[in-house]
């Protein structure tokens, strides 16, 4: 079996444990935690850095962090990506300079078809013939793919052929976007992306620790990156408030009762006396 193979059947693997359907995926953020239970988060990171996987051996926690990007398509793929190392197992040290690893390119496949799966892409398109640009435009707003992975499922699928294929690779959702008449959409989908993320195990932690009143309002807006006042007022609003913890009191009859031993004082005022 082939690296692309093994992709493949992964991802639909995935869709089937999870009962995903063929349909397009949506917060696949939320989608990630929920079905594998690892923390994921969304983070300032440099210009060259998209994704990344860690694990905790000791504990077997996986976290996958992703970099807030005015590219949606681009941070959809790479999640689709750090999942793949997660089910795969892969806790590698990382790709060599040059030269693309198997895991990696076995986590490409992966993130590719559970993004644009075949059977779901059959189902939008039909028995289409004669595809256009308009065609690939639709392909890539209902799947939330950048155009590269859109016209590798259409080839994939028989729907392109390789030529067409190499020529719609070039494209840029923003064009594609601009052209067909949803730049509004898109330009909500790089807000969404452009924005930092904490995984939502710890930030429930956190609130629930603010509810309990052993974490402040600050500790939470940390998480957020945003204001202490914002987030004071949506939890205000969402009816959450710390718990006043009344300091427990006991009647004199309930304190226990102390025996003193005065004996040595009384030696030693004997001896003072003597000395005298």
């Amino acid at each position: 079996m082939t690296l692309e193979q093994e992709g493949e059947r992964a991802a639909a693997t995935f869709r089937e444990e999870h009962r995903l359907g063929e349909q397009p995926l949506g917060d696949l953020v939320a989608l990630i935690e929920q079905a594998t239970g690892c923390d994921v988060a969304v983070l300032d990171a440099g210009p060259d850095e998209h994704g990344l996987t860690m694990r905790d051996p000791v504990r077997g926690v996986a976290f996958i962090g992703v970099a807030r990007t005015r590219n949606p398509m681009r941070q959809r793929s790479t999640l689709a990506h750090e999942l793949a190392h997660v089910v795969f197992g892969d806790w590698t040290e990382g790709e060599s300079l040059g030269e693309r690893s198997s895991e990696e390119i076995r986590a490409d496949a992966f993130a590719r078809h559970l993004l644009v799966p075949g059977k779901g892409l059959r189902l939008f398109l039909g028995r289409r013939v004669g595809l256009t640009e308009a065609d690939l435009s639709a392909v890539v707003q209902r799947f939330l793919v950048s155009p590269a992975i859109a016209a590798i499922a259409l080839c994939d699928s028989g729907y392109v052929d390789a030529v067409t294929k190499q020529e719609w690779m070039r494209f840029s959702t923003p064009r594609l976007a601009t052209r067909f008449g949803w730049t509004d959409q898109y330009q909500s989908l790089q807000n969404d992306a452009d924005r930092t993320r904490a995984p939502q195990r710890l930030l429930t932690r956190a609130i629930a620790g603010f509810s309990e009143g052993i974490a402040t309002v600050q500790a939470v807006a940390t998480l957020r990156g945003i204001s202490a006042q914002a987030v004071a007022d949506e939890l205000a609003e969402a009816g959450v408030a710390p718990k006043e913890h009344e300091p427990s009191w006991m009647a004199a009859s309930e304190l226990p009762q102390v025996v003193v031993d005065l004996s040595d004082l009384d030696d030693e005022e004997k001896i003072e006396g003597a000395d005298e």
